[in-house]
Order: C-alpha cells, then sequence, then structure tokens
C-alpha cells in the first residue's frame, strides 16, 4: 500500500439491530457479552481495513461474526417463524460500480453475507431466493453449510411463543409491532482506496408467515453503497420498503450534497416514524463520517472513526 494510500481515512460502523431494548431488560452480564460482541466485529472488520483490505471484505467479515453470535437476530440466533423454522436474508453492496448481491429464505447456509457476496462477484443476477439460493450454495464448497435447528435458541424460542400468544391465534394486520420482535445485523466501511460497502444480515421477524422478507436483502431498501456513501438499515421492514430508506438516505448525500448525519436523520427520525414505522440505520460517507441514527430505545452499534476513535453502545442515550 502506498503512502498515499495510508493518508486516506479508514472507517467502520456496525450495528445489531434496533428496537424496544430498556435498560432493566438486559443484565449487567448479557451487556457486557454484547459489547464484547460487537468489539470483536469492530476489530475483525477494523483489521481488513488497515491491512489494505477492501471495504467489502471488510463489510463481510464483520457481518458474519454477528450472524455468529445469539445476541442478534442473524445466523445463529435468527427467530422462528409461525411453523417454527428459520428463513434467513441477506445483502451486500459494493459502491464502487454498484456491483451488489442478495439471498433471502435461507434454511442452511450459517452465514447469510457469504452466499450473498458470492452472488455479487460470481452470479449474473443480484437476488436469488428460497430454494434457488440453496440450490446456488450447492455450488459453492466454501459456503458452509449447517441443519436448520443449528440457528435455534431458547430465547428465540420464547420470542415466537411470546408472539402467538399475543395473537391469539389470528393474524392482525393493523397491530401495532413498533419495536417487537425484530432484529439485523449490519455494517458500512470506508477503505483505502476512498470506497464505501454496506452488508446486512437477519432472521426477519418473529411468526412471521407466507415466506414474507423484509428490507434486509432488498437494494435499496435496507442496504446501499455508492460514490458518496454506504447505508445499513434496521428496524420495521415493510416500512424501510415502503419508503426506500437505505437510497433515499444516500440520494440526499448524493443529490443535495447533504451531510450523511444530517441525511440520515432526516430519513430515520422523519420520514420512517411519520409514515408508521421504527427502527435505526448506519451510514458512512467517503470522507469517513458515520452517522448512528435510531428513533427507538435502542440500537445496538460500534463504531470506528478515522482518528482511531471508537465505541460501542445499546440505548439510545448509549
Amino acid at each position: 500500500m502506498s503512502a498515499r494510500q495510508l493518508r486516506r481515512p479508514l472507517a467502520l460502523a456496525i450495528h445489531g439491530g434496533a428496537g424496544v431494548i430498556e435498560r432493566n431488560s438486559l443484565g449487567a452480564d448479557a451487556e457486557r457479552a454484547i459489547h464484547a460482541e460487537l468489539d470483536r466485529a469492530l476489530d475483525a472488520g477494523h483489521a481488513v481495513l488497515t491491512t489494505g483490505g477492501t471495504a467489502l471484505d471488510a463489510v463481510e467479515v464483520a457481518v458474519a461474526l454477528l450472524e455468529d453470535s445469539p445476541y442478534f437476530n442473524a445466523g445463529y440466533g435468527s427467530v422462528f417463524t409461525a411453523d417454527g423454522r428459520h428463513e434467513l436474508d441477506a445483502s451486500i453492496m459494493d459502491g464502487h460500480g454498484r456491483r451488489a448481491g442478495a439471498v433471502a429464505g435461507l434454511s442452511t447456509v450459517r452465514h447469510p453475507v457469504r452466499l450473498a457476496r458470492r452472488v455479487l462477484e460470481e452470479s449474473p443476477h443480484v437476488f436469488l431466493i428460497g430454494a434457488g439460493a440453496e440450490q446456488y450454495a450447492d455450488t459453492h464448497s466454501d459456503i458452509e453449510r449447517v441443519p436448520n435447528d443449528w440457528f435455534a435458541t431458547e430465547a428465540r424460542r420464547e420470542q415466537l411463543r411470546d408472539a402467538q400468544h399475543r395473537e391469539q391465534g389470528a393474524w392482525q394486520a393493523s397491530q401495532d409491532l413498533r419495536g417487537k420482535y425484530f432484529g439485523t445485523v449490519g455494517a458500512v466501511a470506508l477503505d483505502s482506496h476512498g470506497h464505501v460497502a454496506a452488508a446486512t444480515s437477519t432472521g426477519g421477524m418473529t411468526n412471521k408467515r407466507w415466506g414474507r422478507v423484509g428490507d434486509s436483502p432488498l437494494i435499496g431498501a435496507g442496504t446501499w453503497a455508492d460514490a458518496h456513501c454506504a447505508v445499513s438499515c434496521t428496524g420495521w421492514g415493510e416500512y424501510y420498503i415502503r419508503n426506500a430508506v437505505a437510497h433515499d438516505i444516500a440520494s440526499r448525500v448524493a443529490y443535495r450534497g447533504d451531510r450523511v448525519r444530517v441525511a440520515t436523520e432526516d430519513v430515520i427520525l422523519g420520514e420512517v416514524p411519520q409514515h408508521g414505522g421504527d427502527g435505526g440505520a448506519i451510514a458512512i460517507d467517503r470522507d469517513g463520517n458515520i452517522a448512528l441514527v435510531l428513533n427507538t430505545t435502542g440500537m445496538y452499534r460500534g463504531w470506528v472513526h478515522p482518528d482511531g476513535q471508537r465505541g460501542t453502545a445499546i440505548y439510545r442515550d448509549a
């Protein structure tokens, strides 16, 4: 790496999902464990950047580690569908050239973000779903497979029981789900070449039916990266889809010249709740400015700024 590249800023931000996360709901041991998991993902992603790796590499590595943590709704620890299974989604996008890959409805892929990366690099398509995505995984021996029940944890079983009890056996399209039963992991990064990338992965929505897919694997809704900034979202996916949230944030930066924090706040604190949704987003621009914005009581998140300042947080007030 040249001296000029070494002088360029490097930055990374991650999230582990936004929602109703109250201070008295986790306990000290869980808080410490969550901070440790976030730090581990930050360490791995930032190490990629400091050794000359790409932003795309960094977000894949960071998200794959979060997918292995039982504390977040992605990979191991994913929520249950209504029929007691797991359906996983992920996407990844490179701002340099706007290459993207996405997968949805996976049932045996340990790290969905890694399969999304293969779609980006080796497939003529952008988005693969269900049985077809599983068949595509079959053609890649380096994509680790696990039985569907490998993703299960007792905490997620309890969430399913609670959701079904609240539902009382009948789907209510009008019920208020703000801050409930959701979760996502994601990362955005800036590398030494001045390129940004984003990745997002999720187990979806607790008690989901009918092959429901949220915003996480949808390019422009839950994930976006271009020459100006990269965005990864978390929250009530239906509202992120309807408002093309990730793309809206990036468009405000690209076309109006908004600062990345202003753009993220305008959408997450304005557009999303105005239309009835909730959640958060992380974003990064090509200068290394980071935005971590939420309209819920908490969002698991972490960051490393270009000057090396780093941290992790859980609650709205940190």
